[in-house]
């Protein structure tokens, strides 16, 4: 059965299941450089996976082409690294995700908001819908895996499983 997915704040705690979350506010610092400047210290861990994986930086811009409401007719998972979204402007933005597995359960699916500070680390094999902008136009600093292994599933819901995001 189709249901609505209800946004809920992004927190690490509830965020734990499916990685971790990039807050700085969440963070204790300590200066370097002669005190000039706050070092937030390893927010995530970065997994490369099995092989040769290699950790890479990116830049995902992405227009605002999703209409609301929008139907969740697949999800996508990594199963051999993590993958993290740091926004790069400010804006919030919508997270849709559910619990590692063989393929997503529709109905442990989450909708979680960044509020524009907050980034997310996937962990390997969690299930994830890509990126959805609340803005115009959006830009968000990705660190993911490179190596041999493909590391991108996609599974498509049956009609009936579709769930569906309406925003704001």
């Amino acid at each position: 059965m189709s249901r609505q997915l209800k946004a809920t704040p992004l927190t690490a705690e509830q965020f734990a299941p499916f990685g971790q979350v990039i807050d700085r506010s969440q963070h204790s610092h300590f200066l370097i450089n002669s005190g000039t400047t706050e070092r937030y210290h390893r927010m995530a861990q970065v997994d490369t996976g099995p092989d040769d994986g290699q950790a890479i930086i990116s830049i995902f811009r992405k227009p605002k082409a999703d209409q609301f409401p929008l139907s969740i007719a697949m999800l996508e998972r990594h199963p051999h690294g993590s993958q993290a979204f740091i926004p790069l402007r400010g804006k919030p933005f919508l997270i849709v995700v559910a619990p590692a597995g063989d393929r997503p359960d529709p109905q442990q699916m989450r909708l979680f908001i960044s509020n524009g500070q907050q980034g997310v680390n996937y962990a390997p094999g969690v299930w994830h819908h890509p990126l959805i902008v609340t803005c115009d136009e959006d830009e968000l600093l990705v660190v993911d895996r490179a190596g041999q292994l493909a590391n991108c599933d996609e599974y498509a819901f049956d009609a009936d499983q579709i769930h569906w995001i309406d925003w704001p």
